[in-house]
């Protein structure tokens, strides 16, 4: 088999299947050749059109990849035929003299029936009416406020989605849907007869959410420096007491040396643009260990995965002076577990209901559901995605709903053009309207219902750095204005990213889609330890400490595009010099919350439940969401006993009493 089906193989081909059959392969291979991109980069696009289509509806086979090759021709076509527009316009000159086509000379018609004799010209179909229309900015469909803020279905967005047929969410398919589910063994939550008669959820914040209002767009480069150089040497002296070594062991990878050193430093790659590899590598020092300086790596003889900003520490030596030639790479030091003292676990049970040994009562469980952004179609601005969600968690008298941004999408096709009508409301001047009305009337009104539906619900809302109704542009982001925004009181309004503990549950929460970052820049040296990509991603969070480790940023150009004019996404915006606040603090989290783009799913990965609840809605089809079921942990006497004689805490173990549904909405 050659290279080149072996690479389209391990692809695309889905476990346990390992080989596609020759006809899609064979499709593959013709795009190839008619594009001249390599399979990665095909698989980049690939991605891209089943996040367009709707994953249900972009199994590759034969029809599947043909459509595949007919959309990527499309907009081949596309961009030629703008490439010659844009030359004809040019060749033609913006400041041309107009000519006359008329006998009086009249060439702007300025003298129509002014100047005797002047002939009129005929106002024809094909005449300067139809031509004025041509250079009218065209104008995204509009809500028809009679139709319920629903857009027609045959709108067409972009130049990028006009192949795609639009779906009402009314008709829907397979909604309720379970798609994926963790531990099934365990009872799902059983909806009381009533709503309880207080909250069954303690929400305290590990976070200081008062050190994000910090002003964006101010960063200094020194400030920036010294925060990256400051997490290579925490990281080191954590390696340093991890695995008991000497300072005597640690050296500068980049000075000539014939002893074996270890040196700690991030990965950076050895050019400005393009792709990570395994060639690329190169370790940038810290100025203390250093310098800052960077040495090109050699690790043919290891078995890793690497990413540019992962700190590591590798054993080599730089016997030339011109690379580090790498032998080993250490194993990163993991936080502790999360834990608490018996006698509080025993009363956070009591606030569930918990009597005597009856943990495994369903009634018992607290009933969380996780959604991420967008929580709209890309047609329309009715949030029935989001209704449906508000009705799913008061039908089943949710104890925790957790809302992840985007809200209200910048990357929306509508609220990009700002061409959409508000339904009518009193409270606001339709002029004079702001995108924070916009938010209070489209989304805190289904907000509000739930609120009510459900007094004691508690709605946890995380931003995005892609929220029209958040003034931080960049990551790290301050929390919602919650106020300005008419949320109730059950709402909470938090940072981005945010530690929080819902009873003795400690939940981490980032808005950002690092998975998907991370799926692109990641670059596999030897034998992969770890072929599940869902587990492998989200280890690379936990062994880092921190929600966002990709330094820099995935460039925007190569994301996948977006449904507005531009077709650019937001990217990762960040702040350098309070990159701090997205480290983890003392304890692994319970439960790791990382929305992304890619397959929605529940993971159990180094003892952390790791959740990627998958969009609320698509751009053309609806999404999904998590079902969460945190059963109560049982607590031994022997466990009390310990906890008297020796003051000793309990593991929460959520990976064993939690139940995990991917569901679509």
């Amino acid at each position: 088999m050659t290279t080149l089906k072996v690479e389209l193989n391990e692809l695309f081909a889905i476990p346990p299947v390992t080989e596609l059959p020759p006809d899609v392969l064979g499709e593959l291979q013709s795009i190839l050749r008619l594009h001249s991109i390599s399979p990665q980069e095909l698989f980049y696009k690939w991605e891209s059109y089943s996040m367009k289509m709707g994953s249900e509806q972009t199994k590759l086979d034969l029809p599947t990849a043909r459509a595949f090759k007919k959309d990527l021709q499309e907009m081949l076509e596309r961009e030629s035929r703008g490439k010659a527009h844009v030359r004809s316009v040019d060749k033609r000159g913006a400041y041309a003299t107009p000519r006359s086509t008329g006998k009086g000379d009249d060439v702007f018609g300025m003298l129509d029936g002014i100047v005797p004799n002047t002939p009129i010209p005929q106002r024809s179909a094909n005449g300067p009416t139809k031509r004025k229309a041509a250079f009218d900015t065209p104008a995204v469909s509009k809500f028809n406020k009679a139709d319920g803020m629903s857009s027609h279905s045959d709108a067409r967005i972009d130049g990028n989605t006009n192949s795609i047929q639009s779906m009402t969410f009314s008709e829907r398919q397979n909604a309720g849907q379970i798609v994926e589910t963790l531990n099934p063994h365990l009872s799902v939550c059983e909806a009381p007869i009533a709503p309880p008669a207080g909250s069954r959820v303690r929400l305290t914040a590990n976070t200081d959410l008062k050190k994000f209002s910090y002003k964006p767009m101010a960063m200094h480069l020194s400030e920036a420096s010294e925060v990256l150089d400051d997490r290579i040497d925490e990281i080191q002296s954590l390696i340093q007491a991890h695995h008991n070594l000497e300072d005597s062991a640690f050296g500068n990878a980049a000075n000539q040396a014939t002893s074996e050193i270890l040196a700690v430093g991030r990965i950076a790659s050895d050019a400005l643009e393009g792709k990570l590899n395994a060639s690329s590598l190169m370790l940038e020092t810290s100025r203390r260990t250093g310098a800052g300086l960077r040495v090109p790596l050699k690790v043919e003889s290891v078995s890793h995965e690497f990413f540019p900003g992962q700190i590591v520490a590798v054993r080599g030596i730089n016997a030339s002076g011109n690379y580090f030639s790498v032998n080993e790479v250490l194993e990163m030091p993991l936080l502790p577990p999360a834990a608490s003292l018996p006698s509080t676990m025993d009363a956070l049970n009591g606030r569930l209901g918990v009597e005597g040994d009856g943990s495994e009562n369903a009634a018992y469980a607290l009933n969380v559901i996780v959604s991420s952004g967008p929580y709209t179609a890309d047609d329309n601005l009715a949030f029935e995605p989001l209704q449906a969600l508000c009705e799913k968690a008061a039908e089943s008298y949710a104890d925790v709903l957790i809302m992840v941004g985007p809200i209200l999408d910048l990357e929306h096709p509508l609220l990009a053009s700002g061409d959409f009508d508000l339904p009518d409301d009193p409270s606001i001047e339709p002029d004079k309207a702001t995108l924070n009305d916009v938010f209070r009337i489209l989304v805190g009104t289904t907000i509000r219902q739930l609120a009510l539906q459900v007094p004691n619900i508690i709605i946890i809302l995380v931003p995005s750095v892609r929220d029209a109704v958040n003034k931080h542009v960049s990551w790290p982001q301050e929390p919602f204005d919650k106020k300005v925004l008419g949320l109730p009181k059950q709402a909470k309004v938090v940072t981005n990213p945010v530690t929080i503990s819902l009873n003795e549950i400690v939940v981490g929460i980032s808005a950002q889609d690092v998975l998907w970052d991370l799926r692109r820049e990641e670059v596999k040296v030897g034998r992969t330890k770890e072929s599940d990509l869902m587990a492998r991603l989200p280890r690379h969070l936990i062994q880092q400490r921190h929600f966002f480790p990709l330094f820099p940023p995935a460039d925007r150009n190569s994301l996948p595009e977006t449904g507005t004019n531009e077709g650019i996404a937001t990217g990762m915006p960040m702040d350098v010099s309070y990159l701090k606040l997205g480290e983890w603090l003392n304890v692994r989290p319970d439960m790791l919350i990382t929305p992304s783009a890619l397959s929605p799913c529940a993971k159990v990965v180094e003892s952390v439940l790791v959740v990627n609840p998958g969009p609320l809605s698509k751009r053309k089809a609806a999404g999904t969401y998590a079902q969460l079921a945190f059963h109560p942990r049982k607590v031994t006497n022997e466990e009390r006993e310990r906890e008297e004689s020796e003051g000793t805490m309990i593991g929460h173990h959520l990976f064993d009493r939690a139940r995990a549904d991917i569901v679509r909405i």
